[in-house]
């Protein structure tokens, strides 16, 4: 008898897909009410962290999230080079991020949290340089499968000058995907409308699933009382 091969991972649906700009308002429109949670996140110690952004944002699309951790007791920092168009932005093999994550680690090793593609390059930069990163929290990041799962790889290729079967590019993602040597936790949803949620988390770490659309995750306050719960934690 001949064994099934799994299917490969879809893209989402095209429902979830024309949801996530009305989902994305709804996480705005309602942040005063749920904002009352964040009482319960436990305080920080200090530990430097650095929040990648997503593809073509900048750290002004993590500012709550940075302003949040600051205020716990974290040394909190954007990744400082603008808006984040992959290998255009931080070189192939991270090389002109990697500087700025070595001179926070002075202060001991860095807590890398990226939102989507922000959470591919930080699984990269812990796979090339580990003795500087002390955890990985991945938001919403499509790390762990084929980018064709998404409904914006044809931006990505736009925005980064990269083709995804392109042999070079096919090699370092198979690479950020496998098992780190630090700590991960990956936060994830299932009703994401731009990628499957299900190639956003794998066997090999921690994983939170919550409900919420791509668009805004990172300012929903359960995924930033999650992150601090996770921070705690370690």
């Amino acid at each position: 008898m001949t064994t099934p091969t799994p299917s490969a991972p879809r893209p989402p649906s095209k429902l979830l897909w024309a949801a996530e700009l009305p989902r994305a308002a709804w996480t705005v429109a309602s942040w005063p009410r749920r904002a009352r949670m964040l009482t319960a996140a436990p305080r920080g110690d200090g530990r430097p962290v650095m929040i990648l952004p997503g593809l073509l944002n900048s750290d002004r699309s993590n500012f709550a999230m940075r302003r949040f951790l600051g205020r716990l007791g974290y040394d909190a920092h954007g990744w400082g080079l603008g808006r984040n168009f992959g290998a255009r932005t931080i070189g192939p093999e991270a090389e002109r991020l990697i500087p700025r994550i070595e001179a926070l680690a002075k202060a001991g090793p860095v807590t890398l949290i990226g939102v989507s593609l922000g959470g591919i390059i930080a699984r990269l930069v812990a796979h090339r340089r580990p003795e500087l990163v002390r955890e990985i929290i991945t938001i919403s990041s499509p790390f762990a499968g084929p980018g064709k799962a998404t409904n914006v790889w044809r931006v990505f290729e736009w925005a980064t000058g990269e083709r995804l079967d392109h042999p070079d590019v096919a090699e370092r993602s198979a690479d950020i995907a496998r098992p780190l040597s630090v700590p991960t936790t990956a936060i994830w949803s299932r009703s994401d409308g731009l990628v499957n949620g299900a190639i956003c988390r794998d066997e090999h770490g921690q994983a939170i699933e919550i409900r919420s659309s791509h668009l805004g995750v990172q300012i929903r306050p359960d995924v930033l009382l999650a992150v601090a719960r996770v921070l705690a934690a370690r």
